[in-house]
């Protein structure tokens, strides 16, 4: 069964979507590019144990705290996307990390020379939990503040809200990410 269940957040409304595992999905409804993705016709909206500790984890984020745990999530997907997942959710509250970061911290547990910063970049761009996921915490090895699928102006305002340095990101003026 999936169910759903909704949040309003400062940067605007938040879809919730579980199963009888955990929270599955967790996405800005407007301006995002993946509303609703993975969803069936027949979720139930209801509330959830895990629901409940999405919306704490949420008003605690959204206070400028870091809530210090995590409500019970059920990461689906590949092995490869989730093993980002499990690295993006490693990444401290106020701090940064690149997708090649990422990627050579894969292929030095894989016993591998090199991985594909694309390819986790991928893996980034399809995380279903944002937030919580911290996707937004990944950025281009130049600083740029790419691939955030709630749009780039909520990854810069997440990121401002965890109090990081922005002086030392950018924008991109063009690409998927605005």
């Amino acid at each position: 069964m999936i169910y759903t269940n909704d949040y309003e957040s400062p940067l605007g409304h938040v879809l919730l979507a579980g199963d009888d595992q955990g929270l599955t999905g967790l996405c800005f409804t407007e301006g995002g590019r993946y509303i609703g993705h993975g969803l069936k016709k027949e979720a139930h909206r209801c509330e959830t144990d895990y629901f409940a500790q999405t919306k704490e984890w949420l008003n605690i984020y959204f206070s400028g705290r870091d809530p210090g745990f995590f409500p019970k999530i059920h990461l689906v997907g590949s092995d490869f996307r989730n093993r980002v997942r499990e690295i993006m959710c490693e990444i401290p509250f106020g701090k940064t990390v690149t997708y090649g970061w990422i990627a050579d911290k894969i292929a030095k547990k894989q016993g591998l020379v090199r991985m594909s910063a694309q390819a986790v970049g991928g893996a980034v761009g399809h995380n279903p939990i944002c937030i919580i996921v911290p996707c937004h915490r990944v950025v281009g090895s130049n600083g740029s503040l790419t691939g955030y699928g709630g749009g780039i102006m909520r990854k810069k305002a997440l990121l401002e809200l965890e109090g990081n340095d922005m002086s030392q990101f950018t924008i991109p003026t063009k690409g998927t990410a605005l």
